[in-house]
């Protein structure tokens, strides 16, 4: 409710957003001290809903900080604390596991369980972004994935990205080995989400393995956008529309599974793009949508209401994973 009725004259200068982050953080703190009564009480399902509340108010204080404020260093640690401390409070396990690829690279990533561990359920593959680490990104998820029949894997953007010496869609597999390798998994029905700028590594890692299911990602944006600048330096001349829509086609058209292509806001697509991209995408027949997230101008910059649109992410992911074996039949059949 706060963040739906986000009125830009809420935060009127430093002071007014330091009093909205000390406000956060403190409804946050209290959270955790309900939490912590609770769980001595040994009433676990109320403590796991304290919990909840209080990752989803340090992320409402996260939002409103400043990013170079020492107070948003310590809002992030607060929500990695939580999340060991909580964790066991859950009916969904919530566990740090190592991944391993071959000889080559292993990192550690948190998986959290679907709701009943003893069902074969779907999986999410979820990267954070380039500027958060793999624990900020599952404080801020936790509330939107638990209760649903899904369990996720959240990796870090750094530990799967170029940087780490092995290309970032190898490692994607590995995740997606092990997922595959879990009894409580369906192998059939795991899907990935990228973050940010995760999201064009989410296209590379759809377009590179059949197994993926459902992909929430920028649609081969990134690789356009490079492609374009490409041809115009090649060509010394701007590409004419007909170009663009053909590269843009040709790159879409690589990706086997249904995406979901977020737009605006912190994402790395534009929605003007995204709008002709899913008009192209619809002509071709090809399953794929474009979520926006809602936005609030203030002048501390915008504020993204991710409580509704991680929601709406998660909802998508739930239906199109729980129809992945007949959209799967009804691709191989046409």
């Amino acid at each position: 409710m706060f963040l739906d009725n986000f009125a830009p004259d809420v935060i009127c200068g430093a002071i007014g957003r330091q009093n909205w982050v000390a406000r956060w953080t403190e409804i946050g703190d209290a959270q955790c001290r309900r939490a912590d009564l609770n769980i001595r009480r040994k009433a676990f399902d109320e403590a796991g809903e304290a919990w909840l509340c209080a990752l989803t108010a340090f992320e409402v204080a996260r939002r409103i900080v400043d990013e170079d404020d020492p107070k948003s260093r310590a809002i992030s640690a607060k929500v990695e604390a939580n999340i060991q401390r909580f964790g066991m409070s859950l009916r969904q396990k919530v566990e740090r596991v190592q991944i391993a690829c071959g000889d080559q690279s292993e990192f550690i990533a948190y998986h959290v369980s679907a709701v009943d561990p003893e069902l074969c359920a779907p999986a999410v593959i979820c990267i954070s972004s380039e500027q958060e680490t793999g624990a900020t990104l599952l404080g801020r998820l936790l509330p939107a994935v638990i209760g649903r029949g899904m369990s996720v894997l959240i990796v870090s953007h750094d530990d799967i990205s170029y940087g780490s010496g092995v290309q970032s869609e190898v490692l994607l597999s590995c995740c997606l080995d092990y997922l595959s390798s879990r009894p409580d998994v369906d192998a059939r029905r795991i899907g990935v989400y990228g973050d940010g700028f995760s999201a064009a590594l989410a296209t590379d890692f759809a377009v590179s393995d059949s197994r993926v299911a459902a992909a929430v990602c920028d649609g081969g944006f990134w690789s356009f956008a490079r492609m374009l600048a490409s041809v115009s330096w090649l060509t010394r001349t701007t590409a004419d529309d007909d170009v663009v829509s053909e590269l843009r086609s040709r790159l879409v058209g690589r990706l086997r599974c249904p995406a979901l292509v977020v737009a605006g806001g912190n994402s790395i697509v534009s929605v003007s793009e995204a709008i002709k991209l899913q008009a192209e995408c619809t002509a071709a027949c090809i399953d794929m949508e474009v979520a926006i997230p809602q936005m609030v101008r203030t002048p501390a910059g915008e504020i993204e209401n991710f409580v509704s649109f991680d929601d709406r992410i998660f909802g998508w992911l739930e239906h199109k994973l729980r129809m992945a074996n007949e959209w799967r039949a009804h691709t191989e059949s046409a």
